[in-house]
């Protein structure tokens, strides 16, 4: 059965996702390389689809990004004020 999204944002780690990448100075291929280390494959395209929240992220891609970001997956969900 398929999923009904009834919005067009498909995750909600996107704003954060972008926001941690920067701040640790890593580009989306350098991102994409080290997922890769972990048996992970997220393209750079895919990485940046992520970031404008137009994909969808599965657990285990959740999983990754919070270990190579070196942060717990919580922190991928808070809210930042200053996105409103």
């Amino acid at each position: 059965m398929a999923r009904i999204i009834d919005s067009n944002e498909k995750n909600l780690i996107g704003n954060n996702l972008k926001l941690l990448r920067k701040q640790k100075h890593i580009s989306q291929q350098e991102l994409s390389n080290k997922l890769e280390t972990l048996a992970i494959y997220i393209c750079r395209g895919s990485i940046s689809r992520i970031e404008d929240k137009s994909r969808t992220v599965t657990d285990i891609e959740l999983y990754g990004l919070s270990k190579v970001l070196n942060v717990p997956i919580e922190k991928l969900f808070e809210f930042d004020s200053k996105e409103s």
